[in-house]
């Protein structure tokens, strides 16, 4: 790779002059806590700008974040939680650790969950940044879930896969990619020559690299303005101050202790039931503290489910400060007061090589945050939330085979048609399109009509169904249905790992669960058959698959939800008025206003038959 120049420049202007550092009032802090988040929207943009795969320029699903010298988390803009919470320290770490000698002009590849990584398919590049004598001040990453990553089927997501060897990804331990700002060809050969689709890998690397040389770029202009001493200086008191923030929220919380439960449907290589995943939750308002205890969950299982510590840790934080019921910074410094235990050896981040943890950053990830955060609401009503659905029904899926529009090229693709699952809060309904708990809302729902313009496939049909949503004080989300199948003259293999079939997201304080996923193939006589939690499935011409992903759960009784939200979703189509005076208790008259005294009666037959 020819060496660019605008990497010229960097290299030239990268000596900051030594100077005192500045005084860190609160307007030069927040300054600078706003550069370094520019810092990581100017790599996600670029990221999603330049990505080749629909997974990175449709569905955004990719981080960027900054890591201090300390290997502590500083920022991590519009990033998905469960990328960057805990993983961007421990990978940072790693690079230290493999590679003693960092140079200027280095970048990694990381994929290890071994290693600090969340799961083999998120591919991470990382950039230390290093100034004109040598020294290493901050890491860049950059990480970006892949399409393909050479897996034993056409999936990601190896839900069972009995070890990383019949999972069968190529595993990165933070393997040096560049010197010198130039490529190590040896291992952009070897991932062309294992990848499905190597000039769609190739074409995300290169957008990943640029991704991570610009944040370097950026960092070291700061350098040169304001001096690496008031960087530093500037990082470990943004640190003291989200740790402050993150106290004054605690201590507004009433201590409490409170374990909950939630379990995840049953694959190859699990219990019968399932894995049931149990949290403790402790707050201790007066010393400002949060546990979250993993230790009482089971051992590691062959199957492709099994926590990474990185995903594991991350989802519990998830949990708290979705829990908190204001703004926190999520970095280093509020993480002081957070204590996240994990037993060696457990399903539920423990593992070790070579358990498979294929479904790392999703299914088992978020049966850790959902009791996390039903476990706040146990300690106080106006905590917490409920369970957000469930995941990666076939709207999900990830899609493959050859374009015949296209001189049957190949083609591999994870699609993000439709996922709500957003779960009531103690003060909100649900968002709608949070897709699933680590993932919070921050990926996008793929265009329709881009995707058709991508892929060999068609979509029928995709809307809100109604009757679905997790009834409660706080609603859950609605479940969502679309229908899709493969053009004329082509085929379509579609690959999933759903969750939530058997166990759909449950309500907290009264709140009722959301519907569960269901899966179904349409045959081209129009008969649907019901397909299994996991599937590998082709499509022929003329066939579809129907994909309901999950509803959230609801927060608080439903008779307890306020007459005229109820009157506002029968209005909007989200219940019908069945619904409304069965579960709410609210009864409409003829015209369309709700007959109170009505209304009373049968929320009062509701309260006296829940506390019976």
């Amino acid at each position: 790779m020819r060496r660019s120049r605008k990497t010229r420049t960097v290299r030239r202007k990268a000596g900051a002059r030594a100077r005192p550092p500045r005084a860190l009032d609160p307007v030069t802090l927040a300054v600078l806590s706003k550069r370094f988040d520019s810092i990581t929207t100017k790599m996600a943009n670029t990221l999603l700008r330049t990505g080749r795969s629909g997974v990175l320029n449709l569905a955004k699903d990719f981080s960027t974040s900054i890591v201090t010298r300390d290997c502590e988390l500083l920022t991590g803009a519009e990033t998905l939680p469960i990328h960057v919470l805990s993983g961007a320290d421990l990978m940072a770490r790693s690079m230290i650790d493999l590679h003693p000698v960092l140079r200027r002009g280095d970048a990694f590849l990381h994929n290890s969950p071994y290693h600090g990584g969340s799961h083999p398919a998120d591919h991470t590049i990382l950039v230390p940044v290093i100034d004109e004598r040598g020294t290493h001040h901050f890491t860049v990453w950059v990480k970006a879930h892949q399409a393909d990553i050479g897996n034993a089927l056409p999936t990601t997501y190896m839900a069972e896969a009995r070890d990383v060897y019949e999972e069968g990804a190529l595993i990165f331990p933070c393997v040096k990619v560049q010197q010198d700002y130039e490529d190590i060809l040896d291992i952009v050969r070897l991932c062309q020559m294992r990848i499905r689709v190597p000039g769609q890998w190739r074409g995300d690397y290169l957008a990943m690299v640029g991704a991570a040389r610009i944040g370097e770029r950026e960092v070291l202009a700061m350098a040169e303005e304001f001096g690496w001493e008031t960087l530093h200086a500037f990082t470990r008191a943004w640190f003291d101050y989200s740790e402050q923030r993150m106290i004054a929220a605690i201590r507004r919380m009433p201590s409490g202790e409170a374990r909950a439960t939630s379990t995840h449907d049953p694959v190859r290589g699990t219990p019968p039931d399932g894995i049931t995943i149990t949290v403790g939750v402790k707050i201790d308002s007066d010393n400002a503290l949060i546990e979250v205890d993993l230790r009482d969950n089971p051992d590691a299982m062959p199957c492709g489910l099994n926590l990474s510590e990185a995903c594991a840790r991350t989802a519990a934080m998830i949990g708290i400060f979705n829990s908190i019921p204001e703004s926190v910074p999520t970095n280093a410094g509020s993480f002081r007061r957070i204590r996240v235990h994990i037993r060696e050896g457990s399903v539920a981040g423990g593992g070790r090589h070579p358990t498979s943890m294929s479904v790392a950053t999703t299914n088992l990830a978020d049966r850790v945050t959902n009791p996390v955060q039903v476990a706040f609401s146990k300690i106080h009503d106006g905590l917490g939330l409920g369970e957000c659905g469930p995941i990666m029904g076939a709207s999900l899926a990830v899609i493959s085979g050859r374009d015949p529009r296209h001189g049957n090229e190949p083609f591999v693709n994870q699609i993000f048609l439709l996922d709500t699952g957003g779960a009531g809060a103690a003060a909100a309904d649900a968002w709608l399109t949070i897709c699933h708990a680590g993932n919070s809302g921050m990926c996008f729902i793929d265009s329709v009509e881009l995707d058709e313009l991508h892929f060999p496939l068609v979509v029928k049909e995709r809307r809100l169904v109604q009757d679905t949503e997790g009834a409660g004080r706080m609603v859950g989300a609605p479940a969502g249905y679309c229908e899709y199948g493969p053009v004329a003259g082509a085929s379509l293999d579609v690959v999933y790992t759903a969750d939530g079939l058997r166990n759909s997201a449950s309500g907290t304080r009264g709140g009722l669960p959301g519907a569960p996923i269901r899966n179904y193939l349409r045959g081209a006589d129009g008969e649907l058959k019901e397909l299994p939690g996991i599937a590998a499935i082709q499509l022929r011409p003329g066939e579809t698959v129907a994909s309901y992903c999950a509803g959230g759960g609801g927060y608080g009784p439903p008779h307890e939800r306020p007459v005229h939200k109820v009157k506002e979703d029968v209005e909007e189509g989200w219940i019908t008025r069945q619904r409304a005076q069965e579960v709410y208790g609210v009864v409409f008259a003829d015209d369309g206003d709700a007959d109170m005294q009505a209304t009373a009666a049968r929320r009062a037959a509701l309260a006296a038959a829940a506390t019976a």
